[in-house]
């Protein structure tokens, strides 16, 4: 058993939306090329930053999205790809700025309704979440 196995692995996203006119929405989905998979932008807390500061910059970093948090949605818990257990704490994230630019981390960003969005993301965690989302938009 290797040394990092069992440790507890602590990281953080978003999930970045925009208003439409219409009075819909819209959310950013990203695609990964290394592990070939559409998901919401997240990564690792870096050593004294909060869970909360990890989600904006994971957003900045493999996004170029900018934005403040709003509520905090249901944490993902798993086993990462080493064996290790993973929670990862999610905010919803309206988008107020930035661009996206192609990077080592993430190849493609899509803006997308909700239903289509959900018909792309690879992971049931992550379908979850949209609709914890799209729930905070109802009266």
């Amino acid at each position: 058993m290797s040394p990092s196995v069992g440790r507890k692995v602590e990281a953080a996203g978003a999930v970045p939306w925009r208003p439409l006119h219409d009075g819909g929405i819209e959310v950013a989905v990203v695609h990964r090329g290394r592990y070939d998979d559409w998901s919401f932008p997240k990564g690792h807390l870096e050593a004294g930053e909060s869970s909360e500061q990890a989600a904006r910059r994971e957003v900045l970093e493999e996004a170029g999205l900018l934005g403040p948090l709003g509520v905090e949605l249901r944490p993902s818990r798993y086993e990462d790809r080493h064996g290790r257990p993973k929670v990862v704490r999610w905010w919803a994230m309206e988008v107020t700025g930035g661009e996206f630019v192609p990077n080592d981390e993430v190849d493609e960003l899509r803006w997308l309704a909700p239903t289509d969005a959900d018909r792309l993301l690879t992971y049931a965690d992550d379908r979850a979440l949209l609709g914890e989302l799209l729930g905070a938009f109802e009266p």
